[in-house]
């Protein structure tokens, strides 16, 4: 069994589930925790270079963020667990640049909630979770 569990987190109640979840195997196993926080971001636009400029900051500032926003508290729980976490914050298709994750990771599992920050067109169109699911490199959980 691998020696590192991936936990998807973006701040939502069933992210929080899938964190905890992922811990308490984590612990189990003995393994470390890598959380993942993934910004959707597309790079299928046609932008200006001044255009390119401004958003390369936006990604900057969105970035920074969601490290103190979202990750830094989590992760400052996570310290009394006794389990060795760390975190990845990084922009992309959420399912696939789990997956990243989890490859340079070496990680033996994916933990995902079911539910999290989800838009209508996820809705309509499938989930991350789901898409996680058919395209994950190693087994992946998908908690209620």
């Amino acid at each position: 069994m691998a020696n590192t569990f991936v936990a998807a987190y973006d701040g939502s109640p069933a992210g929080r589930r899938a964190v905890d979840f992922a811990l308490a195997q984590a612990k189990a196993a003995g393994a470390s925790l890598v959380v993942a926080h993934v910004l959707e971001w597309s790079p299928y636009s046609f932008l200006t270079p001044d255009e390119i400029a401004e958003r390369h900051k936006r990604r900057g500032e969105e970035l920074a963020r969601a490290e103190s926003a979202v990750i830094a508290p989590l992760m400052a729980e996570l310290k009394a667990s006794g389990v060795k976490a760390k975190s990845e914050i990084k922009y992309g298709h959420v399912a696939e640049t789990l997956c990243d994750i989890a490859k340079a990771h070496g990680a033996g599992q994916i933990f995902i909630g079911r539910t999290g920050h989800s838009t209508i067109v996820e809705r309509l169109f499938g989930s991350v979770a789901g898409s996680l699911a058919q395209i994950a490199p190693v087994p992946c959980t998908i908690v209620p």
